[in-house]
């Protein structure tokens, strides 16, 4: 029964699992490593490689060959168990459009508490993690959708920025698997985050996906609620403009007389 249930399950899993190995990264690395394979074993090539072997023999692996597959092979299955060859390539850097502003261990705190009204969504990552990588896209474009001054995207390197990491409790050991957290910050505090910690500092699975977003922060609610801000805002400041522009053009002049005094 649980052998049928598993078939069913794969089946069932079976394009996501297709739309997610079909990526040039994953398709290169399964190249290259079934060309270092190919290469020791064709005759006609592997005759003109050098070897370590006692007996001479060019065309098998040497000791230190196997030690060295066996050893990737290890590694890469202990770090991703949903990998099914021997070498992986890291996704690329997402180097596309975005409104998100990066954050300090200096600018963080400032730039939250800076504004009551504005609300927050910032995204907890590490460079060196494939899962915030593959992230970086779809939080990109949530940015361009959703940002306005009155709901703003930002990140925080919690991989270079350690006491960050301590301070808003997001852990960047691998076994927590905490990385991305998304966090909801609203009048500077933190109102939710994605995914959600257990009692043993554990994630809880979630899918970081655009619609699981939009759904569980309510995206389009808060960027309905901070339009009508910045139209409130838009309108006070149009009522009181002309006293401000005198001002303004006051200072300017002042400004202007005392460096041609000096």
């Amino acid at each position: 029964m649980g052998l049928i249930t598993g078939v069913f399950a794969f089946l069932y899993h079976l394009p996501q699992i297709y739309k997610w190995l079909l990526k040039p990264y994953y398709i290169v690395s399964f190249l290259l490593t079934v060309a270092f394979l190919v290469v020791r074993k064709a005759p006609g090539l592997c005759e003109h490689l050098a070897t370590d072997r006692e007996d001479g023999n060019s065309c098998d692996f040497d000791w230190r060959e196997v030690e060295i597959l066996m050893f990737l092979s290890a590694i890469v299955m202990m770090k991703n168990r949903r990998a099914t060859f021997v070498m992986t390539c890291r996704p690329p850097l997402y180097m596309g459009p975005e409104y998100i502003k990066y954050f300090s261990d200096k600018t963080i705190d400032e730039e939250l508490q800076k504004d009551g009204r504005v609300t927050w969504i910032v995204e907890f990552y590490a460079n060196w993690s494939s899962d915030c990588q593959s992230f970086a896209p779809i939080f990109a474009n949530l940015s361009l959708k959703y940002n306005c001054a009155g709901l703003r995207f930002g990140k925080v390197d919690i991989g270079r920025y350690g006491e960050v990491s301590q301070r808003y409790k997001v852990s960047t050991s691998p076994l927590a698997k905490q990385l991305p957290s998304l966090l909801l910050f609203q009048g500077g505090r933190e109102v939710m985050r994605r995914p959600m910690v257990d009692s043993k500092g554990r994630a809880v699975s979630w899918t970081f996906n655009e619609e699981n977003i939009i759904r569980e922060f309510n995206l389009n609610e808060l960027f309905q609620k901070s339009k009508k801000l910045n139209k409130k805002q838009n309108g006070f400041q149009t009522e009181d403009g002309s006293g401000e522009l005198q001002q303004e053009t006051s200072e300017v002049e002042q400004s202007t007389e005392s460096k041609k005094d000096q």
